[in-house]
C-alpha cells in the first residue's frame, strides 16, 4: 500500500474550483456567440487590459516585431522548430494512404486529408510560451493545413516579439493578439472579423481547457491540455537535487500545476522534500512554484517498482520523468501518460522547448485514452470504395440485399437489389432478398 508522505489538496476542493470555472466559461462563450467582436473586445480589455484597433496583426506589424528579436534568439527558434518539424515529418511519413482490392473489381481505400482550418492557442499571459507555437503551428504546417490561425495574449501590455516570430516562422496564416476564453471562443464560434475554424489546438490554463471542452462538437479539439503536470519516478540511482529540480521545473508554470514524486526510497523522498524547500528559497519564480507545491505536490512512497508502476499508471501524469535502474522496463510497461522522459540525461524542459517531440500533452488523467498532439491530429482519415465490374456489383449487391433485410431495412435492400438487377441481369422482386 503506497504511503503518502505529502498529499495535495482534497479532490472535493478541486471539484469546487472546476464548477466555478465551468460557469464562468459557459457565460463567456454565450456572450461571444451572441455579441461577437464586441464581447471579445470587452473581455480582452477586462482581463488583459488590451483593446487595439485590430487584434489581427498586419504583415508590417509582424515584420516590425520580428526585427526586435535578437539574432541569437531567432536562430534558437529556428533550431527548435526544425527539431519539431523533423519529428513531425517522420510521423507523417508513417501514415500511408491505402488502396486494396479484396475481390476482383472491388476497390477499398482511405486517404489522410488535412483539417482545412485550425486555431492554435499559444499561452503567454504569465510566461511567453514561444515553444507552444512550434508545437501547434509548425506541426499543422507539416500536416498541410491550408488555414492556420494563431492567437496569443499580450505580454506586459503588447505582443511578445519572440512568440510572434515563432508563430510566423512556424507557418501561421493569421496572427491575433488575443488570449484566454475570448481567443478560443472567437476562433471556434467565429465573429464578424474572424471566420470560425474547424479545430482548436493548444494548451492553456483551466479556463482555456474548459472552453475547449465546452466547444467540442461545434469544432474538433486536439485534447484537453490544461494546467501542466509532472511526475518523477525515481529510485536511489539519482539524488534529491535531480528530483527536486525536475519537480519545480514544472511547478513554476502556475498555481495549480501538480508535481508528484513516486519512489521506493524513503531517504530519497525525505531528502527531495528538504531540497525543494531549499530551492524555493532561491528560485526567482518561487511565488508561483511554492503555491503549486504546497497545494498540488505529492510524495508517494512505494514498496517496490511494481507498486510504483501501478501508482504511475493510475495517476496518468502529463510528463513522466523516469530515473531508475530499469528505465526501459517502464517504457515497456507504462500504459497511461502524456510523454516519457527516460533517464537523468534528459528532462521535461527538453521536451517542452527543443528536443522535437510535441509538448501539448493530455492532462487530468486523459493519458488513459489519448496520446498527445502530433501531426496525425491534423489529419482526417477518410475511406472510399468503388466497384469496377458488373460481376462485382452483382455479387456484393446480393450479399448487401440479404444483410439489409436481416435488419429490416427494405429501402437499404433496394439500393442493393437495383444493382443486382441492372448489373447482374437478375429479376429480384421489389423488397425481396436477392438470391
Amino acid at each position: 500500500m503506497p504511503e503518502y508522505l505529502k498529499s495535495a489538496r482534497p479532490q472535493e476542493a478541486r471539484d469546487a474550483d472546476d464548477a466555478k470555472v465551468r460557469a464562468t466559461v459557459e457565460a463567456a462563450l454565450g456572450e461571444i456567440e451572441s455579441r461577437g467582436d464586441a464581447a471579445v473586445r470587452e473581455m480582452s480589455e477586462k482581463f488583459d487590459g488590451y483593446a487595439p484597433e485590430s487584434f489581427r496583426l498586419s504583415e508590417a506589424e509582424i515584420e516590425a516585431l520580428i526585427a526586435r528579436v535578437a539574432p541569437r534568439d531567432l536562430d534558437d527558434i529556428r533550431f527548435a522548430q526544425e527539431q519539431v518539424k523533423g519529428f513531425a515529418r517522420a510521423q507523417r511519413a508513417s501514415m500511408l494512404d491505402v488502396e486494396v482490392e479484396p475481390h476482383p473489381g472491388v476497390i477499398l481505400g482511405h486517404r489522410h486529408i488535412p483539417v482545412q482550418s485550425v486555431g492554435c492557442y499559444v499561452p503567454g499571459g504569465k510566461f511567453p510560451m514561444v515553444a507552444s507555437a512550434h508545437m501547434s503551428v509548425a506541426t499543422a504546417a507539416v500536416a498541410g493545413v491550408p488555414r492556420i490561425v494563431a492567437c496569443t495574449p499580450p505580454f506586459q501590455g503588447e505582443p511578445n516579439p519572440a512568440v510572434i516570430a515563432a508563430m510566423h516562422l512556424g507557418g501561421a496564416h493569421e496572427i491575433h493578439v488575443l488570449g484566454g476564453i475570448q481567443a478560443v471562443g472567437a476562433m471556434a464560434l467565429g465573429t464578424e472579423t474572424m471566420p470560425a475554424v474547424d479545430m482548436l489546438i493548444g494548451p492553456g490554463n483551466a479556463y482555456v481547457a474548459e472552453a475547449k471542452r465546452q466547444l467540442f462538437g461545434r469544432v474538433g479539439i486536439d485534447l484537453l491540455a490544461g494546467p501542466t503536470e509532472t511526475m518523477v519516478i525515481a529510485d536511489e540511482t539519482v539524488d534529491a537535487e535531480m528530483c527536486a529540480t525536475d519537480l519545480l521545473g514544472q511547478a513554476e508554470h502556475g498555481y495549480d500545476s501538480p508535481a508528484v514524486l513516486v519512489t521506493n526510497s524513503r531517504r530519497l523522498a525525505e531528502e527531495t522534500m528538504a531540497e525543494i524547500d531549499r530551492l524555493l528559497g532561491i528560485l526567482p519564480t518561487a511565488a508561483t512554484a511554492a503555491v503549486s507545491w504546497r497545494d498540488y505536490g505529492q510524495v508517494i512512497l512505494c514498496a517496490d517498482h511494481d507498486e510504483m508502476l501501478k501508482v504511475a499508471n493510475d495517476i496518468a501524469s502529463e510528463h513522466v520523468q523516469v530515473m531508475t535502474d530499469r528505465d526501459d522496463w517502464y517504457l515497456e510497461q507504462m500504459t497511461a501518460y502524456g510523454a516519457l522522459f527516460l533517464g537523468p540525461r534528459t528532462n521535461v524542459a527538453n521536451g517542452d522547448k527543443v528536443i522535437g517531440t510535441n509538448h501539448t500533452l493530455p492532462t487530468r488523467r486523459a493519458g488513459r485514452y489519448t496520446g498527445g498532439l502530433w501531426v496525425g491530429k491534423f489529419l482526417k482519415t477518410h475511406s472510399y470504395q468503388k466497384i469496377l465490374t458488373d460481376e462485382a456489383a452483382a455479387m456484393i449487391g446480393a450479399y448487401g440485399s440479404r444483410l439489409c433485410l436481416l435488419e429490416g431495412f427494405v429501402a437499404h435492400a433496394e439500393q442493393c437489389n437495383l444493382r443486382v438487377r441492372r448489373y447482374g441481369g437478375r429479376n429480384v422482386p421489389f423488397g425481396a432478398a436477392a438470391e
